[in-house]
């Protein structure tokens, strides 16, 4: 998989699945599969078995990983794509929109 622009804590848009045009922040991200967990979308359901953790058990509500592929980087409420550039001797990534350093 090439590099991922999305890092966890970002604000993305779902573009593309059942949960099209849904927003949300990024939970996780596995780089090697290409994957992100975003806080409300792809919401699976899990049954549990009672344990020390989780004394009744019973069914469990939980954010199913999407591919990276199916997300766009939110800026100022806009989707917009992602670009890397050298600000002096450090790399940053910048909104290809409107051209701003995001971090």
């Amino acid at each position: 998989m090439s590099m991922l622009k999305i890092k966890k804590g970002d604000t993305v848009k779902v573009i593309a699945g059942k949960d099209k045009d849904k927003e949300g922040k990024v939970l996780a991200v596995d780089k090697k599969e290409g994957r992100v967990i975003v806080e409300g979308v792809n919401m699976l359901t899990k049954h549990t078995k009672p344990s020390p953790a989780n004394q009744n058990g019973g069914i469990v509500h939980q954010e199913g990983y999407i591919d990276a592929s199916n997300v766009m980087y939110l800026h100022k409420g806009q989707a917009t794509r992602i670009g890397i550039k050298m600000d002096g001797d450090k790399k940053v990534r910048y909104a290809k929109s409107t051209g701003e350093v995001i971090d």
